[in-house]
């Protein structure tokens, strides 16, 4: 044999018993690196994962630091269309306890946790707990027929309250040494929400009564309207989260003038110029920065709270609709066990 071609040999058995080494370094190091973002239970501490940013910070109002606390769901990121990234598997494969919203909010991400969750963890699904099924509302964006009820509760106070009440029973059942703290943080934040409603409630009462309506680009409010004497007329995205049809949009600028409609709402999360073009032709304001799952400020300030996101919208429809903003505006929007700057929750 050549020595050139002896030497070449040699090469390639070296390159084929490194290469294993290599591709098996890289899956560490990737794992480390994703690990590197889980959640590690500490003495014990229950390690809680969810989605959207309400529930996180409802469950961080009665855990507060003494549960260790993820979530998922990045704020001003569509929920019901968000992909979870490898690295939020391992986060799911630690937790104890995986609180979602249900009603087919974050299908993905319950997938994700059902296919990765450990022995003895549980997935609580907090809406199908909270209403029954002849409470389901269904509109534009979820109609019946696609099978999917509005899954959005959590605008509601006395939803997110029960919220609350299904995590706190929870984490009692599985840390009843910290039974005493979750129920004092139950218990103030339920004072906190019941206070919130009678404030919501004397806000848009000083709406004049022919404004009392909300046309939103996403209908987050759907639970919300009733309750405080306010008609969702209508939302413009429909229910494949695609821009209307031109017929849909002719359709509504139709409506709003008939109906005139002070203010139309759009989203920080689904931006989107085609409301624009309806409030021109239309004559309507365009409020731009309404949001139902995106808490205001960062995480760590007072404000970044499932209160603050709630006095947030209630200030801009009031605005908006001829109200007056200054009756919600002092409104203590702190969490009850201090700021959250200890909670994982993606940016």
């Amino acid at each position: 044999m050549p020595k050139n071609q002896s030497h070449l040999i040699v090469r390639r058995l070296i390159i084929n018993r490194i290469q294993p080494i290599y591709v098996l370094l890289l899956a560490v190091l990737l794992l480390a690196a994703c690990a590197s973002t889980a959640p590690t239970a500490v003495d014990g501490t229950l390690i809680v994962v969810s989605t959207v940013s309400p529930i996180t910070n409802i469950i961080y109002n009665v855990g507060g630091d003494h549960i260790n606390l993820t979530g998922i769901v990045p704020e001003g990121v569509n929920s019901h269309t968000f992909e979870p990234a490898p690295s939020d598997a391992i986060k799911l494969a630690q937790a104890d306890l995986i609180f979602v919203n249900g009603l087919s909010l974050e299908e993905p991400t319950v997938k994700l946790a059902e296919a990765n969750k450990k022995d003895g963890a549980e997935i609580i699904a907090l809406g199908e707990q909270t209403i029954t099924p002849d409470e389901y509302m269904y509109d534009f964006s979820f109609p019946k027929e696609a099978g999917s009820p509005n899954p959005h509760l959590w605008p509601n106070p006395i939803y997110a309250l029960r919220y609350a009440e299904i995590i706190r029973d929870n984490l009692i059942r599985r840390d009843s040494a910290n039974a005493d703290y979750y129920n004092h943080n139950y218990d103030a934040f339920k004072v906190r929400i019941e206070a919130l409603d009678r404030a919501i409630q004397d806000t848009i009462n000083s709406i004049p009564e022919q404004n009392r309506r909300l046309l939103t680009y996403h209908d987050s409010f759907a639970y919300f309207a009733p309750r405080y004497g306010m008609t969702v007329i209508g939302a413009i995205q429909p229910s494949d989260f695609a821009e209307p049809s031109a017929k849909d949009v002719a359709n509504l600028i139709t409506q709003i003038k008939e109906e005139k409609v002070p203010a139309i709402f759009g989203s920080e999360v689904f931006p989107s110029p085609i409301l624009e073009q309806i409030a021109k032709e239309s004559g309507a304001k365009y409020v731009s920065d309404l949001r139902d799952d995106d808490l205001p400020g960062a995480p760590g300030e007072a404000r970044h709270s499932y209160l603050g996101l709630m006095v947030e919208d209630l200030r801009i429809m009031a605005e908006a609709l001829g109200g007056d903003p200054s009756l919600i505006a002092d409104f203590d929007v702190s969490n009850v066990p201090g700021t959250d700057h200890q909670v994982i929750q993606p940016q």
